[in-house]
């Protein structure tokens, strides 16, 4: 099953969702560790590995981290050859003075943004799929 590709079609079909809980990016020790605390996310970069999880789980754990995030899953299936939805989404949540980070997976994308902004960005993004794009 293939993703959509027409960023129309992607920004009308958008449906956010505001996923349950809080998370927050801390950093494992190794692939081992990332793989023990059941991530949501895992991204092995150069200086570390950085592991998304939710608030209380890290809080158990006495994990260090800096800011409290909400996830919001696009529910529109994307391609991930689609072209601006990224970049859309991105700048409808800057033109709203939000900070965003953006995680593609397989059939959605996953925005995760201050928690403290989450219903000022679900708003943003419910406003997103109402403009006229043609």
């Amino acid at each position: 099953m293939t993703g959509e590709v027409d960023l129309l079609k992607l920004l009308q079909g958008l449906k956010p969702k505001l996923n349950q809980g809080e998370y927050v990016y801390c950093l494992a020790d190794s692939k081992e560790h990332a793989a023990a605390l059941d991530p949501l996310f895992f991204f092995l970069e150069e200086e570390g590995l950085t592991v998304i999880l939710p608030k209380e789980k890290a809080d158990t754990l006495n994990m260090t981290y800096s800011t409290t995030f909400a996830w919001i899953t696009l529910t529109v299936h994307s391609s991930l050859e689609a072209v601006g939805l990224t970049a859309a989404v991105s700048k409808s949540l800057t033109k709203a003075n939000i900070s965003c980070n953006i995680v593609a997976a397989f059939y959605h994308d996953h925005i995760f943004v201050p928690k403290s902004d989450s219903a000022r960005a679900m708003e943003t993004l419910l406003n997103l799929t109402r403009v006229d794009h043609g």
